[in-house]
C-alpha cells in the first residue's frame, strides 16, 4: 500500500453509493489511493499528483475533484463518485456512450477526468454551448490532442441525456 499508518483510526467512506470501512490510512492519506488501492477503483489515475492534470477526477457530492490533493478526511459524510459508478459496460452512462461513440480517446488517460468534468457540467447545465464547455474543461489536460473530438462527445452526452429524459 502506498499510505501507512500503524494507529489510525477506521475511516468510513461512501463510494459509488456503496460504504467502505477503510483500516489504517491517516486522514491526510490523498483520497486517489484510498480509491485505487483500498477500493480496488482504476477509474481515477496517477497523473500529474499535485492537482492539476485531471486524470484523478471524482466527483464528490457532484462536484469534480482531484482525488490526488484531497485527503480521504475530507470525503468522510460525502458521496464520491467515480468512473465506475456512472455506469456498467452492460450499461453505459450516457456520458461513457457519448465518449465512445466520438472515439474521444487516444492514450485515453485523460478521459476519466474528461468524463467525470463532463458529467459534473452536464447536471447543472444540460445545453452548454462551445465556451462552456472549454471551460467546464480547461483544467483537464489531454496530451494526445483529441480535443475536437472530446468536445463532439460532450455535445453527444448532452443530446443523449436530453433524450433520456424526454426532451
Amino acid at each position: 500500500m502506498l499510505h501507512s499508518a500503524s494507529h489510525a483510526q477506521p475511516l468510513t467512506l461512501t463510494v459509488n453509493g456503496e460504504t467502505h470501512t477503510i483500516e489504517g490510512a491517516t486522514p491526510d492519506t490523498p483520497l486517489l489511493y484510498i480509491l485505487r488501492n483500498d477500493c480496488e477503483l482504476n477509474g481515477p489515475k496517477y497523473g500529474c499528483g499535485l492537482g492539476q492534470c485531471g486524470a484523478c477526477t471524482v466527483l464528490v457530492d457532484g462536484q469534480p475533484t482531484r482525488s490526488c490533493v484531497v485527503p480521504v478526511a475530507a470525503a468522510r459524510a460525502r458521496e464520491v463518485t467515480t468512473l465506475e459508478g456512472l455506469g456498467t459496460p452492460d450499461s453505459l452512462h450516457p456520458v461513457q456512450r457519448a465518449f465512445i461513440d466520438e472515439q474521444a480517446a487516444q492514450c485515453g488517460y485523460c478521459l476519466n477526468g474528461m468524463i467525470m468534468s463532463t458529467t459534473a457540467l452536464l447536471a447543472r447545465n444540460p445545453s452548454p454551448d462551445d465556451d462552456a464547455i472549454r471551460d467546464a474543461l480547461r483544467f483537464n489536460l489531454c496530451r494526445c490532442g483529441t480535443h475536437l473530438e472530446i468536445v463532439r462527445a460532450v455535445k453527444r452526452a448532452a443530446l443523449y441525456l436530453r433524450q433520456q429524459d424526454g426532451e
